[in-house]
């Protein structure tokens, strides 16, 4: 670029693209932040500037001191500079007197609700020798006009020629700058009849974008106009169930926006029709009522409805001491991450959950990678049968074998029929891609489940194994899941592999969530960590419960103050230590009606 002139419409659109929160003091603009340190380590604020008319910048704060010429401030940062020399506008003849509206233009502003004096007060007229153009000029800042748009009044459906075309060199500024009378807010139309009728309607400070023309670039240029304003209020066109203009200026000016209620523009597309059809007192409701915009994802805090953690649905684990700690259980909308070494019993701990949940009267569904159906509902039926009803038969080594005879898994199997769903993992070919979020997503519609169980994280994984970058997969896959369990209103058990302690790690019982393989996103993710580990031959239990992390109550059982459990290899339960044995509903089926009745025989 040669011979670039400091031009400070320039600076605002470099400020706009930057998105940079600033104000003017004299011929400085002050940043909130530098854009290079960004205040340092205490975000220290208002010590970088720009002068408007030289184009000199600084950051006056120590360890930073970055300073020098604006031009090198937009390479830094990427902002294309048009060569001043070949960005001009047309100089427009100054008018020497009040611009007195001609009356085919006032005829003309009548048919469409807007009076004498409003047209007079922005200078609206007509062409003498062509008086079916209205003219409608754009005035700067400081009153100087630098711009008009031509509309042809006589103009049909089925014109030949176009409707509206602005002065050639007219330079894209908001039309109805210089009849704004103070800065409590403005109200930003799309159209430029649109602003004469809310300025009709008695609203003051009415202003429209110059729209076709340099859409974008009124927003760089008006700048630091727009942020004398206590609030801009949006008046857009109302297309397609949305108010135009709002997406862009939300998104380029930091300042509070206010915007049309949908129902305000009473199945009307503008100002305009709303003040023929309505009158300007519907007009005035539209900017009166006008509301905050509301910020994607953020509610006002107060309006968030109370719960009482009580009586929130969760999903008891099955183990008392383990509830307690979790507030009363599994809550639906958390994933509770289950982890442990690799045979330790994780996925018997699950089962035994997936029991407990059945017996709660909560549907349920299981995705098990590592085993086949009729293994895992082997388990499962062990578990509910208990002691008492578990048969017993030597096998081919003159052992005890363990296991539920066919009638008694039958009964069993009636009883969570239409409740219990498993992953048909049985039918999936080598080259089938598993979509277990999908899956869920249905299987919870479908079948009211409430509680899933996922074992484990790793076979769950493989509609994502064209990922390059496997810690991002399972980072995506358990934000996934965790969306899908706020959405839905489930709770999830999902189980992840822990990693060995390396050499020069400490070898000791305490769990810690890093040690949990994978990205460390997993235990970032849900919403609890639960350690399931065999116990040393020398302790009481046979295994340990550890919490690692317990979002919802943050309270944790590690180390030395775990969870003592114990395993039945004959019923493959899970069971605190001094639990007794339970009884699950099963056993009362068939006996709701069978009462004893008090006979004289």
């Amino acid at each position: 670029m040669s011979g670039y002139v400091m031009n400070e419409d320039d600076l605002w659109g470099f400020i706009t693209t930057l998105g940079a929160k600033t104000k003017v003091h004299g011929d400085e603009v002050q940043f909130e932040y530098c854009p290079y340190c960004h205040g340092g380590a205490k975000k220290d604020k208002w010590k970088f500037g720009v002068n408007r008319k030289t184009g000199a910048f600084g950051c006056f704060k120590g360890g930073c001191n970055k300073h020098g010429h604006f031009v090198q401030m937009c390479r830094d940062f990427g902002y294309e500079l048009i060569d001043s020399n070949t960005m001009k506008y047309a100089k427009f003849p100054q008018p020497d007197r009040k611009i007195v509206p001609r009356e085919s233009a006032i005829a003309y502003l009548n048919s469409r609700g807007i009076s004498r004096e409003t047209a007079e007060r922005y200078s609206i007229t007509a062409f003498e020798d062509k008086p079916y153009v209205l003219w409608m000029p754009l005035f700067d800042e400081e009153g100087k006009l630098v711009g008009a748009k031509e509309r042809r009044m006589d103009w049909r459906e089925t014109s030949k020629f176009p409707k509206e075309k602005w002065t050639a060199g007219s330079k894209p500024v908001l039309f109805g700058i210089t009849q704004c009378v103070d800065f409590e807010y403005v109200v930003i139309t799309e159209g430029l009849i649109d602003a004469l009728s809310v300025a009709e309607a008695g609203i003051k400070n009415a202003c429209s974008v110059p729209g076709g023309m340099n859409n974008d670039k009124w927003i760089s240029l008006n700048y630091a106009w727009l942020m004398k304003f206590d609030r801009i209020i949006v008046f857009g066109d109302f297309e397609d169930g949305r108010v135009t203009l709002l997406k862009d200026i939300s998104a380029r000016l930091p300042t509070k926006i206010y915007v049309v209620r949908d129902s305000d523009y009473l199945g009307e597309k503008d100002a305009n029709a709303i003040l023929q059809k309505f009158g300007a007192e519907e007009v005035r409701n539209c900017v009166n009522n006008a509301i905050p915009l509301q910020v994607d994802h953020v509610v006002d805090l107060s309006e968030v409805e109370d719960e009482d953690l009580s009586e929130m649905p969760r999903v008891k684990t099955g183990v008392d001491e383990l509830d307690r700690v979790l507030g009363g259980g599994i809550y639906y909308g958390q994933v509770c991450l289950l982890a442990g070494k690799r045979g330790e019993g994780k996925s018997t701990f699950m089962s035994q959950m997936f029991a407990d949940a059945l017996d709660q009267g909560i549907n349920c569904f299981v995705y098990s990678g590592e085993l086949r159906n009729a293994d895992f509902k082997r388990c499962l039926n062990s578990q509910l049968a208990g002691a008492e009803n578990m048969s017993m038969r030597l096998n081919d080594f003159q052992e005890q074998d363990w296991y539920v005879d066919p009638e008694m898994s039958k009964r069993i199997s009636r009883w969570y029929k239409g409740r219990a769903f498993i992953y048909d993992t049985d039918s999936i070919m080598d080259d089938d891609k598993i979509d277990i979020l999908g899956t869920i997503k249905r299987v919870v519609t479908q079948n009211a489940v409430r509680f899933v169980c996922i074992d484990n994280l790793m076979t769950a994984m493989d509609i994502y194994a064209g990922e390059n970058d496997l810690y991002n997969a399972q980072g995506k896959f358990v934000g996934e899941l965790k969306s899908i369990a706020r959405k839905y209103n489930i709770a999830v058990v999902l189980i992840a592999h822990q990693r060995k302690a390396g050499k020069d790690q400490v070898q000791d019982d305490t769990f810690d969530n890093d040690t949990v393989s994978g990205s460390a996103d997993v235990t970032n993710k849900v919403d609890i960590v639960i350690s399931y580990s065999r116990a040393k031959e020398e302790e009481q239990q046979d295994s340990n419960l550890q919490v690692g992390k317990n979002r919802l109550v943050g309270t944790l059982r590690r180390g030395n103050n775990s969870i003592k459990m114990m395993y039945s290899p004959k019923t493959k339960r899970v069971y605190e230590m001094r639990s007794l044995d339970k009884h699950y509903g099963w056993e009362k089926e068939g006996t709701e009606n069978i009462v004893e009745i008090d006979v004289p025989f």
